[in-house]
């Protein structure tokens, strides 16, 4: 938002332990350089016509800069709820006030050999017209699951949001076939 001083190295953030229990607290920046586990969120929003909201991160971004998003999130504040988090992420990288609590689906443990946190993937429905942060966000759609289909193998993909979607995917056809 406008108004909101953007998210920076030095903000603090809760360290958690495999079980997602708080364990201490360390800077953004801290965190990412010595690969503390801490918390983050992922938010697919879709618009009124149900598509997907989909990005490319600015260049400037600490983790993943200038690659391709499926979600709008980040990370979880310390002392933040994840649900707080949810909120405020996607009103901040979506530009708009006034959104629905996005509703809360699952979590999983994203560790790769420079990354670790705990990861909650929600849902929210945006009717409102976006107007992305420009600190977060370089470009921006609205795709079909089709669309969005076709792209995976066409462009970068973060690498976080890219095993959230494939978990998505699959929580939602576990639900179908249930």
């Amino acid at each position: 938002m406008p108004d909101q001083e953007p998210r920076s190295a030095d903000e603090l953030l809760d360290i958690v332990d495999e079980r997602d229990r708080v364990v201490g607290q360390a800077r953004r920046g801290d965190a990412m350089a010595h690969r503390l586990r801490h918390r983050c969120v992922f938010i697919q929003a879709r618009d009124a016509q149900g598509r997907i909201f989909v990005h490319r991160r600015t260049a400037e971004k600490l983790v993943f800069p200038s690659l391709y998003d499926m979600f709008v999130g980040g990370v979880v504040g310390a002392g933040e709820s994840y649900d707080e988090a949810a909120l405020r992420e996607a009103e901040e990288e979506l530009g708009v006030r006034g959104l629905p609590a996005p509703v809360p689906l699952f979590s999983f443990l994203y560790e790769t050999p420079e990354h670790t946190w705990w990861s909650r993937i929600y849902e929210v429905r945006c009717e409102l017209p976006v107007d992305p942060q420009v600190e977060e966000v370089a470009w921006h759609t609205f795709l079909t699951e089709e669309e969005l289909t076709r792209r995976l193998p066409e462009w970068e993909w973060v690498p976080d949001g890219r095993e959230a979607y494939r978990r998505l995917v699959e929580w939602r056809r576990e639900r179908l076939e249930a």
